[in-house]
């Protein structure tokens, strides 16, 4: 599994737009066969922050997900909603082991 937790500060004013746009890419993003999960939060304290939180099966799962055009509307879209460039981390996946991602072996 290859994780890549994208965090994202959104102009206040925006917040709205922003989750709506957001969450049409996640529901798109489902959809595709590479994605595991695709989850938006929000936090709490600082109704700005989001962070996405992306699982894909490989690392080129996540490389052709950049090249559908739901992500590259997605990614047009926030450009003037954000209030800084996002931030992205990839991670390995340690626990659970693929079957508790739903892969089947």
């Amino acid at each position: 599994m290859f994780i890549v937790h994208v965090s994202i500060k959104v102009k206040e004013e925006h917040i709205a737009t922003f989750k709506e746009a957001t969450i049409e890419n996640a529901e798109r993003s489902l959809n595709e066969t590479g994605i595991a999960r695709f989850d938006v939060i929000q936090q709490q304290d600082d109704l700005t922050e989001f962070l996405l939180v992306e699982v894909y099966y490989t690392p080129e799962d996540q490389l052709k997900h950049r090249e559908t055009e739901h992500f590259k509307k997605w990614r047009a879209t926030i450009t003037d909603l954000i209030a800084e460039p996002y931030q992205f981390v990839k991670y390995d996946n340690v626990f659970p082991d693929e079957l508790g991602w739903g892969v089947r072996a």
